[in-house]
């Protein structure tokens, strides 16, 4: 039991930060763009409980990770954004959109530095090595899948919001209306695995490029 809630929290970690730092990156962004709101509203903040939803957050991987469905898929309290304050607006919304995978992209680096540091602490204190290698491991893995899924041009996923932004304006007008239908679509393309063959082959030359990164 004492080595499952150890695996267990090895792995909430990263995963909780990796989630938390995607919606604070947006928020970040959006601030050095001129909108303040997200920091008005105290968002601007690693704490995260500030940034989980019950349900995206918590129960829908939980419900997920018991039923054995053989993916994870949730989400966090987007941070808010008014893009009025915004004086570029299409640039604006495109560098506001990518800074969440930007989040977890630095994550990623941030892990791949921890396992050095770790990998140097092996004849020392192997057992907090190996934890930490552990939990960097998850940090990595869960940080790619959070990037490479949120740059599918699929609202209301960040890639979504680049190709609004991108297309002309009549074609992003009609685009945009499928966003209160994204969700759904989400997670029919996750339930009949069309998702997966798309993503699987992008999370393995990444995970194949991070992990040249590290210590042999």
């Amino acid at each position: 039991m004492l080595e499952m809630l150890l695996e267990i929290l090895l792995s909430a970690v990263p995963i909780i930060f990796a989630v938390t730092l995607h919606e604070v990156g947006h928020g970040v962004v959006a601030k050095w763009l001129g909108d303040p709101t997200a920091a008005m509203q105290g968002r601007l903040t690693a704490n995260p409980f500030k940034h989980v939803d019950p349900v995206g957050t918590l129960l829908v991987p939980a419900l997920l990770l018991v039923t054995k469905a053989g993916f994870i898929f949730g989400w966090a309290k987007p941070v808010p954004i008014d893009w009025r304050n915004f004086k570029k607006l299409r640039r604006d919304l495109v560098l506001v959109a990518l800074a969440g995978p930007g989040a977890n992209v630095a994550q990623i680096l941030f892990w791949v530095g921890m396992v050095w540091v770790a990998d140097g602490l092996r004849g020392s204190g192997r057992g907090l090595a190996e934890a930490v290698i552990a939990m960097a491991q998850v940090g990595i893995v869960a940080n790619l899948a959070l990037a490479v899924f949120n740059l599918l041009p699929l609202l209301p996923l960040d890639g979504g919001r680049v190709a609004t932004a991108l297309l002309p304006r009549k074609i992003a007008i009609t685009y945009s209306k499928l966003e209160p239908f994204g969700l759904v679509i989400i997670v029919l393309l996750l339930a009949t695995g069309w998702l997966s063959a798309v993503l699987n082959p992008l999370l393995q030359g990444g995970l194949h490029l991070v992990y040249s990164l590290l210590p042999g």
